[in-house]
């Protein structure tokens, strides 16, 4: 009895210890692999290609022919779209996480959350191919012109983007202590006034953090944001402009360069710069995460 009683220890104690060191410690030399590797061929273009940093990131200039690599046009499409999307998701989400904790929970349990999880399971070239088929004919036939642009892929990425931040306000939601509406209402307050004056509020970090998780994923979309926006080197001058944006640079490109090309380093480059703004987008949400703590 005692050996087996070991043996049974050792399985689950000590083997499972060491399994489960070896995955952090594999995870971690995965992660550091990826960053390195990234990082070694983006810093290529300054390093072997001598491009100016600065004219890098803060030209519009794009001209393959004469080398000139400025990225202000893709990063400013990606800026662009991201902020559009996440203003226009942002109050959908924020009532619908409302609306499935506060007004309507056996609706909001029973359909609007199997809603939410089937639309974060739909594959981005669906995405992309409704807006293409559905919504640039439309755009098209009510503002004009080619229906290709920036509004397009704001509203395709909103949609995209609308699961993950009402989920994540939703779970901020259900987290506020039952005392604080009790108070509320034993107060004389309407349902309404305990919405604007004690849900929303309460959960305002959480609300917070779904709106950086949905843009972190916004300013990484490619796919679906390639089929609708245009793909043309220009800073839009309105909504209804074609543009560019990084990942659709990247994705379009990548394939036809060739090792040692100027080009195929300048896109390393962009990826080294998402990569970066990703780490930025972790950090603001840890910052988030820790405020909420303190409070």
């Amino acid at each position: 009895m005692e050996k087996r009683s070991f043996y049974n220890r050792f399985i689950n104690e000590y083997l499972g210890k060491a399994y489960a060191t070896i995955c952090g410690i594999f995870i971690i030399v995965c992660t550091l692999a990826v960053i390195f590797f990234i990082a070694s061929n983006g810093i290529k273009t300054f390093t072997q290609n001598h491009y100016s940093i600065a004219d890098f990131l803060f030209s519009s200039k794009w001209d393959i022919d004469d080398k000139k690599y400025g990225s202000l046009v893709y990063i400013a499409g990606s800026t662009f779209v991201s902020i559009g999307a996440v203003i226009i998701a942002t109050p959908l989400a924020v009532c619908l996480a409302v609306f499935m904790n506060m007004i309507s929970p056996r609706f909001g349990e029973r359909i609007l959350q199997p809603a939410m999880e089937l639309f974060v399971g739909i594959p981005s070239v669906v995405y992309g191919w409704i807006g293409l088929t559905v919504l640039i004919p439309n755009i098209k036939k009510v503002f004009g012109g080619y229906g290709f642009g920036l509004l397009a892929g704001i509203l395709v990425l909103s949609v995209m983007i609308l699961p993950t931040i009402t989920s994540v306000s939703s779970d901020a939601i259900k987290t506020i202590p039952k005392d604080y509406l009790e108070a509320s209402y034993g107060l004389g307050a309407t349902r309404w006034q305990t919405i604007k004056k004690v849900i929303i509020p309460a959960s305002l970090t959480g609300i917070s953090t779904g709106v950086v998780l949905g843009m972190s994923r916004a300013f990484g979309e490619a796919l679906a944001v390639q089929m609708v926006i245009g793909n043309t080197v220009q800073i839009p001058k309105g909504l209804l402009s074609a543009t560019s944006t990084l990942t659709s640079a990247i994705t379009m490109d990548m394939g036809n360069t060739a090792d040692g090309d100027p080009l195929k380093n300048v896109l390393w480059s962009m990826a080294f710069l998402l990569l970066i703004v990703s780490f930025l987008f972790i950090l603001i949400i840890r910052f988030i995460s820790k405020r909420r703590e303190i409070r």
